[in-house]
């Protein structure tokens, strides 16, 4: 590839798509111009119909050229040439997987017709048999009626999937609206919205992008935004930890992206309305939802739980165990499911309600923290992002589980293999030190990471990492972007065995800073901590890098 990801390129994304080296991009968002007439700065929206399906030809063929063979595209188009397109895309080898309405309030008014509120957002595969499609991702479900309505415990707890029509707010439309309703709904970015950018007149709801990028991406997948516009599409990319790209043909609009991005980080908010759901009209006349936790439900998951006898965590993490545990929940017929038991089971350890444990699985050691601990927090961060939960909550639900161990999978060593169990109990063992060493980082934070003390910088050749072999901790960086924060006996064994895998080796790492240790190693996770604190890393979990007085004066 040519062209540098994490980076908006200003021209004509025609040419910039010709670019790009064929089967590199995971999902494509377009929102090309509609030729309306819409007054952009450079762009003539004035173009005769012929001249613009032709054009519209050549760009969904780049398209199709860059994208991987699992990959994805988005197009939002207007009534006037969506059938056109839509012909197009399929006669590039596209196939049509929903054709969605986006139905908006502040709708465009109309002089001698009906108000026009609504805009097609094709979905597109390149190979209908094998795409991504992240069902089980709850940021991209609806609440069901078995949950609103009927108090179902057996209802997924995540929602069901939506319609292929999104609405913006129910007051708009009480006679059609129900809390039931699976519409997706999201506004249009009126003048008067915080989240209006001003420099750009049809930008896209930062809500709407998001379903859009987490339905068809994983994290660290590469987005692209061939019409970059406003930027809503790289920043969203961006927030949610993928890697993007965008084209701009106008030289003001990549300025105005540019700064957008420079205030947009991994893990911010996503802008716009809250979820409408939460504000819908009342379900009170369904039924309430029935205590859960009572005696006989206590009563069951403790005998389950002292029937195998390891303790809770243990039992969290070890899928052979977790399976044999929650089926003998349901065979006493009060219904559920595993994340419900699962997430009931640590309540019950919380308040010491549990008996002690008698089998007692091998201590996780610090050796293997060091081999393949940095992808089980890779893992936790980036699905922390995509799925809004805790890591008990990824850890308690199978499918959120399963997504666990495969970008741990992903991250992890490739000259040793590793399996769901030891990445999960890393993942925990990661967690318990970082608030071990949270209180001893920030002691220690002006003594060890003084502003004034400057952080070896190594190119990363093989003349450099030779150096590297001692103990210490290190930030691997992107330009000048912190990746991940990380603590070895040896750095260079530690960044060989990270460096041999393709994903990191995807992320275009540039250099490494590192702090060196001669003595005293059992403050090395501190040390981490406190490197992090100060840099920001994008891939360590959030407990290493909350933001503490220490933190806040290095701003």
């Amino acid at each position: 590839m040519n062209l540098k990801q994490n980076q908006i390129h200003q021209g004509d994304c025609v040419e910039l798509l010709k670019q790009l080296n064929p089967g590199t991009i995971d999902l494509v968002f377009a929102d090309p111009p509609f030729n309306i007439g819409y007054e952009y700065d450079v762009y003539n929206d004035r173009r005769a119909a012929d001249d613009f399906i032709n054009w519209c030809k050549q760009w969904i063929n780049g398209v199709h050229r860059a994208l991987k063979p699992d990959g994805t595209f988005w197009l939002a188009i207007g009534d006037e040439y969506a059938a056109e397109l839509k012909i197009e895309a399929q006669n590039t080898g596209f196939s049509c997987r929903s054709w969605v309405i986006w139905y908006y309030t502040f709708g465009v008014n109309c002089v001698n017709g009906f108000s026009r509120s609504h805009t097609h957002l094709f979905h597109f595969v390149k190979n209908r048999n094998k795409f991504t499609f992240n069902r089980p991702n709850p940021q991209i479900r609806v609440k069901s009626a078995r949950q609103l309505v009927y108090a179902d415990n057996r209802a997924n707890p995540n929602g069901r999937l939506p319609d292929n029509t999104w609405i913006t707010r129910p007051q708009d439309a009480p006679e059609s609206f129900s809390p039931q309703h699976d519409l997706w709904y999201f506004a249009r970015v009126a003048g008067t919205f915080k989240e209006r950018e001003g420099f750009h007149g049809c930008q896209m709801p930062e809500q709407l992008l998001a379903r859009i990028v987490l339905a068809s991406s994983r994290p660290q997948d590469l987005v692209l935004d061939p019409f970059a516009g406003s930027g809503t599409t790289l920043c969203v990319a961006k927030k949610l930890g993928r890697r993007w790209m965008g084209f701009e043909l106008s030289k003001d609009y990549v300025t105005y992206i540019s700064q957008r991005l420079d205030k947009t980080a991994l893990g911010d908010a996503i802008d716009g309305p809250e979820d409408p759901i939460e504000s819908a009209p009342s379900t009170s006349h369904g039924k309430q939802r029935k205590k859960h936790f009572s005696e006989e439900t206590e009563n069951v998951v403790i005998e389950a739980y002292t029937h195998l006898s390891y303790p809770a965590d243990y039992l969290i993490c070890n899928k052979e165990l977790n399976k044999e545990f929650v089926a003998s929940c349901l065979k006493r017929g009060i219904g559920g499911n595993a994340f419900l038991w699962n997430r009931y089971l640590l309540t019950l350890r919380k308040s010491a309600k549990l008996p002690r444990a008698t089998k007692l699985p091998d201590q996780f050691s610090s050796e293997k923290l060091f081999l393949f601990g940095f992808a089980s927090e890779v893992a936790w961060r980036l699905l922390a992002i995509d799925y809004q939960k805790t890591l008990d909550d990824i850890l308690c639900s199978p499918e959120f589980a399963e997504e666990f161990d495969r970008l741990a999978n992903e991250f992890g060593p490739k000259d040793i293999e590793v399996s769901s169990l030891d990445f999960r109990r890393a993942a925990l063992s990661i967690r318990k030190r970082s608030h071990l060493a949270r209180e001893t980082a920030a002691a220690k934070f002006s003594e060890w990471m003084s502003p004034k003390k400057r952080l070896p910088v190594e190119n990363l050749g093989n003349k450099s990492l030779a150096r590297l072999e001692q103990p210490g901790v290190f930030l691997l960086c992107a330009e000048t972007t912190g990746l991940y924060a990380c603590e070895s006996t040896n750095i260079r064994a530690q960044l060989e065995r990270i460096l041999d895998n393709k994903n990191w080796a995807g992320l275009d790492p540039t250099s490494v800073k590192y702090v060196p240790l001669s003595e005293n190693l059992g403050r090395q996770y501190a040390l981490k901590s406190a490197l992090a604190m100060r840099e920001q890393p994008i891939l360590n979990c959030r407990l290493l890098v909350q933001e503490s007085e220490f933190a806040r004066k290095l701003q």
